[in-house]
């Protein structure tokens, strides 16, 4: 297996800009060119890369529809003992982009894995946001809706990290309300968009300012938000005054959910009273 596994090719994954083209490292034009083959998630994004820096090497089409086959063939040619190269359309490959297959098949298997580093959508946004984060996670695109997201959103404001947050600018103004919902509207945040690219843009301020700003004025372009960590002292006060937290509970009771649960989840991330949430909708009697 030693042998084997020194005699394949190397999979280099390899970072490639978020919006500037001229966010890419001399290590990754390199190895680019240098490789026979780049496994790209949309050869027509990639290309006009290859246009930009001179790059020359065959490209083929990786990404998440791609069959099971076309996985086999790549990693036949590392087997081979031939290197190859995996690009997503922006920023670092696996990070929210297809991938992982991949690269846990040929790791798996004994080969070698090397990641060139660059451009990350995730820690641009957090260094633009100015809210501490020498600790965070990234969440990636939630779930568009039910017990999942309610979940994901429960987990997030619970945190005590900064958590990052992709979202597709249709969705922006509805992940921040339902954010200052479960997290209080006080909760602090930033949202980044079109990062690198000529209409950068970041907005700072507290996840109820944030939503109202997104509901005037939709965010374009791709979307980051960046969630402050909870404090140790948000346990002590209610998250949600006891109207919103009503409205919440009525919303939850309009998806399906039954009454007493939604009081008993609202009254959990709002710190309100169980009894005065369920006295609300008029049926404590």
């Amino acid at each position: 297996m030693a042998e084997e596994a020194s005699r394949a090719g190397t999979l280099y994954v390899v970072a490639t800009p978020i919006g500037n083209m001229g966010d890419i490292s001399q290590r990754a034009i390199e190895v680019l060119r240098s490789v026979p083959l780049v496994a790209a998630e949309d050869t027509r994004v990639t290309r006009k890369l290859w246009i930009r820096h001179g790059i020359g090497t065959r490209l083929v089409s990786h990404h998440g529809q791609s069959p099971p086959a076309r996985r086999a063939e790549l990693i036949d040619h590392l087997a081979s003992g031939l290197d190859l190269a995996l690009v997503s359309d922006a920023g670092t490959p696996l990070v929210s982009d297809p991938g992982a297959e991949l690269v846990g098949e040929w790791a798996a298997r004994g080969g070698q894995v090397v990641p060139i580093p660059g451009p990350s959508a995730v820690l641009a946004a957090l260094v633009a946001s100015g809210l501490p984060a020498a600790r965070f996670a990234f969440e990636g695109f939630l779930p568009r809706r039910g017990r999942e997201r309610r979940s994901r959103l429960q987990g997030i404001c619970a945190d005590e990290r900064a958590t990052v947050i992709y979202e597709a600018p249709g969705r922006a103004a509805a992940t921040l309300v339902d954010l200052a919902a479960a997290c209080g509207e006080q909760r602090h945040a930033a949202l980044s968009r079109e990062l690198t690219k000529v209409h950068e843009e970041t907005w700072r301020g507290t996840l109820g300012e944030l939503a109202a700003r997104a509901g005037d004025h939709a965010p374009r372009g791709e979307i980051t938000i960046v969630v402050a960590g909870a404090s140790p002292y948000d346990a002590d006060q209610p998250t949600l005054s006891l109207s919103d937290a009503r409205r919440e509970v009525d919303r939850l009771v309009g998806e399906g959910m039954s009454r007493s649960s939604a009081a008993r989840e609202v009254s959990h991330r709002s710190g309100q009273p169980r009894r005065e949430l369920f006295r609300a909708t008029g049926r404590d009697r």
